[in-house]
Parts: structure tokens; C-alpha cells; sequence
């Protein structure tokens, strides 16, 4: 695996595709690995593009720094910049599923220049920024009374805040039972009910008074035996406090926002993808996508039946639709 250590961060990254293909970079969300996108970088590297998916600050063989304030936006930015800049620095399709989506939104945000065209997956962009305060405006509050659910399905989000230490240690207690409760398919059904995520302050963690996660066997459908270990071992190594901390720099990720060009409109080729089982991200019957059909001129939207890990659940999806997107571009990139 190829590392790119500079002055101030390490990035380790999955690189395959020809060196002078056109450069496609995918970046991964909670609580993945570069090599989630293993079929994407598989599929478009056979199409002739340079595919790269990096272990994201915090996760796999890249830097874990110990400051929550070090996992801000700005500074993520600034580790794609410098990966960028090693790969050549040619404008790129920059992809990202959850966590991923706000640093690629970000990044064409702030950085334009280095931007080809853009895809989202479950995170849409929000112009004004990715946290607390421009999200519960959004909250379907038909599903979440504010009386009953103050955060709606945010609240998993707040409990960082609250209980950082306790949520890191409550994951860090079985990392292999963690993961596989984590990394499941998606059910329609959870769309009729609130999702688990809207309880989590009340229950007092996710898994409640035991602070460990039950033991489920892991879902076959999401990941080969191997990269599950391979996703076991890398969190047995680098815990869940540094991918834990992305949550808790809302001021200085808002702040970031604010200072992008242009109000932080988008010009370039946008994809978002919606994932139609995700009971969080729930862009298909709420308004959380709304704000972003304002915010890009030149946006293309696909639906695929998924829960949120998209990119798991329905890597042949995710690939139809960025293939179908990059090739409907004129002229195609």
C-alpha cells in the first residue's frame, strides 16, 4: 500500500489503474477504510481511469493524531490537497460516501481548480455547512416530534459531544462485534419507525448499559471474509477515537464553510447519489437534499434501493451510476 508521508500528515491509499489515466479519488466516511471502495477502484481502473482511495485521517495506515481538533474539515482538506498535489495535481472526480461527502464537497467548495466533476453518497451538500446547526432545521419533525426527539435522527451525532470518551471505548470493547453490527444491509421496514440513531442519548450509548456490541454474526453480503479482517485489524490498531473525533469540530467545519467562493454555489459536474433505506441520511422522503438542488448548477441525482453503506450494500449500482454520469457529461471527462 502506498504511503505519502509529508511534513505534517501520513496518507496511506489504494492506488490501480494505468499512472497516466485520468484521476479518479474516492474518500471513505465512518467507520470504513480506502478499501471499501474495492469494487469502485477495481471497475474504473479496467475503464482506464487512475483510481485512488485513501485511509482517511484517523483510520488504516494514515495518521491518528491525538487532538480531537486535528479531524476538523480544513485540516482533511488540506491531507487530499497534499495527495493531490503527489498524484500530479490534474483535476480530479473526487467521490465520498458519509463523512467522504463533506470533504469532496468541501474540497470543490474551496478548490475548484482541482475538481473535475463531483460525487456524493447519502451526505448531501449544505452549502452553509455539514453539522449540528444545518441539520436540525432539515429534521422531519412529523417522524421526530421536537418534544420527543430534540436532535431528531441526529442525535447519535450530539452523544459525540457529550460522551466522546464512552463512545470510543463502548466500540473499542469488541472491535469485530462493533463492525459487524455496523456494517449490515439496509431494511425498508426501519423507514416506518424512528431510527436507532434518534435514541442513542436516551439509551445511554449505543449499546446501552453493556458498552459493548452484542455478538451478530457479520453480514456476508457487505464484505469477503478478508477485508472484514482486514477492517478488524486496522481498528484493533488505531481504535475509534481518532474516527470518532470528526463529529466534534462542527464550529471550525461551519466557520470553514463560510469562506468558500461564491457563496460556495458549485459549477462543476455533481452527482449525489441517494440511498433509499438510509433511516439517517434520509434524503428521499425528507428535506435534507433539499438545500442542494439550490446550491449546484449542474446536478445529477440517482436513487439506488440501499441501506446507508451504499458502497458495500450495491457497489454495482454506485458504479452504474458514476459511469453513467461521467458518460452523459458533454463533453464526457
Amino acid at each position: 500500500m502506498p504511503v505519502l508521508q509529508t511534513a505534517r500528515h501520513r496518507t496511506a491509499y489504494l492506488e490501480a489503474g494505468p499512472p497516466d489515466g485520468p484521476l479518479m479519488i474516492f474518500v471513505h466516511g465512518w467507520p470504513e477504510l480506502g478499501l471499501a471502495w474495492r469494487r469502485q477502484v477495481e471497475h474504473f481502473a479496467a475503464l482506464g481511469w487512475r483510481c485512488v482511495a485513501p485511509d482517511m485521517r484517523g483510520y488504516g495506515g494514515s495518521s491518528v493524531p491525538a487532538a480531537p481538533s486535528a479531524y476538523a474539515l480544513p485540516e482533511v482538506v488540506r491531507d487530499m490537497l497534499e495527495l493531490h498535489d503527489a498524484l500530479g495535481a490534474a483535476p480530479a472526480v473526487w467521490v465520498g460516501h458519509d463523512w467522504g461527502a463533506p470533504v469532496v464537497w468541501n474540497l470543490a467548495a474551496q478548490h475548484a481548480d482541482r475538481v473535475r466533476a463531483v460525487a456524493g453518497l447519502c451526505v448531501p451538500y449544505l452549502a452553509p455547512g455539514f453539522g449540528l446547526a444545518t441539520l436540525l432545521p432539515l429534521v422531519d419533525r412529523d417522524r421526530y416530534p421536537a418534544e420527543r426527539f430534540p436532535s431528531g435522527q441526529w442525535d447519535y451525532y450530539r452523544f459525540y459531544t457529550e460522551a466522546f470518551e464512552q463512545v470510543a471505548a463502548d466500540f473499542e470493547a469488541d472491535v469485530a462485534a462493533s463492525l459487524a453490527v455496523l456494517l449490515r444491509r439496509g431494511r425498508p421496514d426501519l423507514l416506518d419507525r424512528p431510527a436507532r440513531a434518534a435514541r442513542i442519548r436516551e439509551n445511554g450509548g449505543w449499546f446501552g448499559a453493556a458498552h459493548r456490541a452484542p455478538q451478530v454474526p457479520r453480514d456476508e453480503a457487505m464484505l469477503p471474509a478478508g477485508d472484514f479482517a482486514a477492517f478488524v485489524e486496522a481498528f484493533t490498531a488505531t481504535g475509534f477515537r481518532g474516527a470518532g473525533a470528526w463529529y466534534v469540530n462542527d464550529d471550525a467545519n461551519l466557520a470553514y464553510a463560510r469562506t468558500a467562493p461564491d457563496g460556495g454555489k458549485l459549477r462543476m459536474p455533481v452527482l449525489f447519489v441517494h440511498a433509499a433505506w438510509d433511516p439517517v441520511c434520509d434524503t428521499v422522503t425528507g428535506r435534507l437534499a433539499e438545500p442542494m438542488r439550490a446550491d449546484c448548477a449542474d446536478l445529477t441525482e440517482v436513487t439506488v434501493d440501499s441501506g446507508h453503506d451504499v458502497v458495500l450494500e450495491r457497489p454495482d449500482a454506485v458504479n452504474a451510476a458514476l459511469e453513467g454520469w461521467l458518460a452523459a457529461q458533454s463533453p464526457p471527462r
